[in-house]
């Protein structure tokens, strides 16, 4: 099929070139010239494994191109889908929606053909059958245009694989008739052969699927980190507890690891953005839960600083060294990433904090200036007073704490994501501190 993804950022860049990928001709489109360009050469701006090879690969096939054109893409596309942001607005809990108002407001009038869009942004529930009335008053097609919603739900670190090999794929559409059933059935055929999931519903709830789905992990992860603060009060092993209850089928193991809590640009928007909406439809009562979830998230943060204080005894004048700034590993996405919020904190109460990252140090610099960053673990290290580490990278996992141990001034490691073993930390001598665990 002929596929148009309007917006090529994180989310639109992964769907192209998987789209492509299984065999469709895709255009990208953006008004980011210079991101244009680079995706033109084969190349993404941003850090997801192996997403700059596969790009590469469809550009160079002829599969995938790239332009800022609506015109062009109007006069190419079958399908449409909308993968613009929607990140909350300044100053308030909603999601801000006006980037996807004013692509609607461009690409429709230009529509002259039928014309199937699917949205993929995560967005507050009324939004599809809003923009589904929009399109239709402003084309030139008319009802010859369908929206339907189309949910992503990526991992960043395995966006491929979570768009070629989904553990479901979701369609909201006004009738189950709709023909944007059978375009979906088309653009995802291969997929769909393999067994995947295939659940049709109205637009509401394709919508509420997937900020449900945020709110649910946020909560796991919250709920862990909770439970974390009792075992540190009464010398409980959140690690093992975790282990225990997550051998039950209704619970489960995934999402729960106490730690520095989530952070990136979804999950904390989104639980925003649900609370903000339910507000609206007369609901906040049902949702009150998340601010709880949202602030067990966020204390987590003033809770490592504390921790670290402890540690050193005053933070004025301490050596710092701080092993991650992504939000999470695999990524260099450092939106409301709890490990560069950890070290900015740090830093302005007194502390020489180095950072390193295996991918994330130049996105950091851009939004932490003033703090001192290291090409290597080592270099991180050197003459530290206390090693945190805060973002889970295999780099970190592995380290040797006997070759650490020999840069850093003091043996002295805050793990904030529980993710070493501390018996092999111990016993090449150093102190190991963590949330939970002892």
């Amino acid at each position: 099929m002929r596929i148009v993804v309007l917006g090529v950022g994180y989310l639109g860049a992964t769907h192209a070139a998987c789209m492509a990928k299984l065999g469709h001709q895709v255009l990208g489109v953006d008004t980011d010239e210079s991101k244009l360009a680079q995706l033109s050469s084969g190349v993404v701006p941003f850090y997801e494994p192996h997403l700059n090879e596969l790009t590469a690969e469809m550009v160079a096939a002829g599969n995938l191109r790239f332009t800022s054109s609506y015109l062009e893409a109007a006069d190419f596309g079958d399908v449409y889908f909308i993968a613009v942001g929607t990140p909350q607005k300044k100053g308030e809990y909603a999601a801000d929606v006006s980037a996807l108002d004013s692509l609607i407001d461009t690409l429709a009038p230009l529509l002259t053909k039928p014309a199937i869009i699917f949205g993929k942004s995560t967005v507050p529930v009324g939004t599809a059958a809003r923009l589904r009335e929009r399109a239709r008053r402003l084309a030139p097609a008319g009802t010859g245009v369908e929206l339907a919603w189309n949910p992503e739900f990526l991992r960043e670190g395995h966006a491929i694989d979570d768009t070629l090999r989904p553990d479901r794929l979701v369609l909201g559409v006004v009738e189950a008739s709709d023909k944007a059933v059978d375009a979906a059935r088309q653009v995802y055929g291969s997929i769909l052969e393999s067994g995947v999931p295939f659940i049709i519903t109205d637009l509401a709830t394709a919508e509420l699927v997937k900020v449900s789905a945020n709110a649910f992990l946020a909560t796991k992860i919250s709920f862990i980190n909770a439970i974390a603060e009792v075992c540190d009060a009464s010398g409980g092993d959140v690690v093992q507890l975790a282990d225990a209850i997550g051998y039950d089928s209704r619970i489960g193991r995934a999402f729960l690891n106490a730690g520095l809590g989530f952070g990136g640009g979804c999950l904390p928007k989104d639980i925003r953005a649900f609370m903000a909406r339910a507000g609206e439809l007369g609901a906040d009562q049902a949702l009150t839960f998340l601010r709880e979830v949202d602030a067990i998230n966020m204390r987590r943060r003033s809770q490592m600083v504390e921790l670290a204080r402890d540690a050193c005894g005053s933070l004025l004048g301490a050596r710092v060294g701080v092993l991650g700034a992504a939000f999470k590993p695999d990524s260099d996405d450092v939106r409301d990433s709890p490990a560069l919020n950890v070290a900015g904190q740090l830093q302005l109460q007194g502390a020489a904090v180095t950072v390193y990252d295996p991918k994330a140090v130049e996105n950091s610099r851009r939004l932490f200036p003033t703090l001192a960053y290291a090409d290597s673990v080592e270099a991180a290290c050197s003459k530290a007073d206390v090693v945190l580490l805060l973002t889970e990278w295999d780099e970190f996992k592995e380290l040797d704490p006997h070759k650490l141990g020999r840069v850093v001034s003091r043996r002295l490691l805050l793990d904030g994501r529980n993710c070493v073993d501390p018996s092999v930390w111990r016993q090449a001598g150093w102190t190991y501190k963590s949330f939970g665990r002892v």
